[in-house]
């Protein structure tokens, strides 16, 4: 049994309480399946996502020819043991220019920059593509900085896109300057394999020195055991975004005593949140996106207005009115504050009390949809006020209904969006079966009863109630 096409979210209006596990940290994943490979030795990797990217990752490493061995996680049903047996920088298989050999990344961008790299280290011809929209996402920063190396890659586009043919043949240079500008794993694919490749990397573009994602790839370099041995992946901090968000605007649990509390002078309401967790939640500070519940946390004008969003009504108009205008601007950046969770923010901020500006947005728009357009697409349609200028994309406090949500194939419109179909009635989503890209049983989570799941239900298009098996995305 599969999800079907269409699946509607009924919400929740009780009080939950949960302490949720989610699968591995698909970036994190990656990036090691990529480093144990290099390793001299095996490496084996607990805790490691097992879903539609990094099933990719592995598949190309076997036809790369490692040996690479996969077991059952028995703390999370989405996770795996792999033990990859490192070969020290060498890449065992090569085609040749007559019959290159044949890579498929699919969907999954750390695939396709990693795996463009990693087979510079080796002695022959790969043929790198994948579906149609990993066709459109951006390479060309990492192609001209493998060309600078003295590689060289063919576009069959000739717009330095996939599909692409790479020649880990002829002479080699030892520095590159890359720009992340578009993508910060153009960086990362190169710092994974500088080490054995004699690299020098320079790193230029938006925020060049302080990307997130740039840092967790040199701190996982720095901890990683490349003479063999283990290595734990830590939770996905993005997936546990929408957990947290489920605590902050769904049903709270009344303190037995009201409370005022607030924000400087500014006083709200304040009763007990809802008892829902993420278990194992990560404190490394690799994953930009733990920041979630703080960064959230730090918003007054969300804070109030989920507050108030999830039944706590006891604030007057006056009152309301009187923090509106105390509050300072309400801004999250996608490049300081959140990365992928900022997706998760977006939705919540209809429940907003003021407008809140979420900036830095560019990346958004070459990933696995055009995520900007995407948002304020689909939140428009659940009545929701949203303003997009240039990269930055300010919600309106709004009164939202139901709708059939467009996923664009895209797991984390998904997965937003479902989150908000437990608060808002009436919320279908098309195409669910798309978290299988880094979460293929989110609807398991959501639907199992509490403490390991939050007790939703979650009907077909006939109104019919689903079963555990069948909300699994495969």
């Amino acid at each position: 049994m599969s999800l079907p096409d269409l699946i509607e979210i009924v919400p929740l209006d009780q009080p939950v309480q949960a302490e949720i596990t989610v699968p591995g940290s698909k970036s994190i994943t990656n990036r090691a399946l990529i480093l144990a490979a290099l390793a001299n030795g095996p490496v084996t990797l607990t805790g490691a996502l097992w879903s539609e990217d990094t099933q990719v990752m592995v598949e190309c490493l076997h036809t790369l020819g490692f040996d690479v061995k996969v077991a059952p996680d028995p703390q999370e049903f989405c996770n795996r043991i792999i033990t990859v047996q490192g070969l020290g920088g060498k890449i065992p298989r090569a085609g040749s220019a007559e019959k290159p050999l044949d890579l498929f990344v699919g969907n999954a961008g750390t695939a396709a920059r990693f795996l463009s790299a990693l087979v510079c280290l080796g002695n022959g011809v790969y043929r790198l593509h994948g579906i149609d929209r990993m066709h459109q996402r951006p390479q060309a920063a990492l192609f001209q900085a493998l060309r600078e190396l003295g590689c060289r890659v063919d576009s069959e586009s000739g717009q330095d896109t996939l599909p692409a043919t790479i020649y880990g043949t002829g002479p080699r240079s030892t520095s590159c300057t890359v720009s992340i500008t578009e993508s910060s794993q153009f960086a990362s694919a190169l710092l994974l394999c500088a080490k054995h490749g004699g690299w020098q990397v320079k790193v230029v573009g938006e925020n060049a020195e302080e990307s997130p994602y740039v840092a967790m790839t040199i701190e996982l370099i720095k901890a990683f055991p490349f003479a063999g041995g283990s290595f734990q992946i830590e939770p996905d901090a993005s997936s546990g975004s929408y957990f947290w968000a489920v605590r902050r605007f769904l049903p709270w649990m009344k303190a037995d005593d009201e409370e005022w509390g607030g924000f400087g002078d500014i006083k709200v309401p304040t009763w007990g949140l809802a008892k829902v967790s993420v278990a194992h939640w990560p404190a490394s500070g690799w994953q930009i996106d733990q920041q979630f519940e703080s960064v959230i946390a730090e918003s007054s004008a969300m804070v109030a207005g989920l507050s108030i969003a999830s039944g706590r009504d006891s604030i007057s108009d006056d009152q309301l009115d009187a923090l509106v205008e105390e509050l300072p601007n309400q801004k999250v950046s996608r490049s300081t504050n959140l990365g992928d969770s900022i997706m998760t923010a977006i939705v919540l901020a209809p429940f907003s009390i003021a407008p809140v500006y979420f900036t830095d947005l560019g990346r958004l728009r070459v990933q696995e949809c055009e995520r900007v357009i995407a948002l304020r697409t689909e939140l428009t349609k659940c009545g929701a006020k949203v303003i997009e200028e240039g990269d930055t994309l300010t919600v309106y406090p709004s009164k939202l209904h139901g709708a059939e949500i467009e996923t664009y194939n895209d797991h984390r419109m998904a997965m937003c969006f479902a989150i908000l179909g437990l608060k808002v009635p009436g919320l279908k989503i098309k195409n669910p079966a798309c978290v299988k890209k880094t979460f293929p049983n989110f609807f398991q989570k959501l639907a199992a009863a509490p403490p390991h799941g939050l007790g939703a239900t979650i009907l077909d298009a006939t109104g019919r109630k689903l079963s555990h098996d069948e909300l699994f995305a495969d």
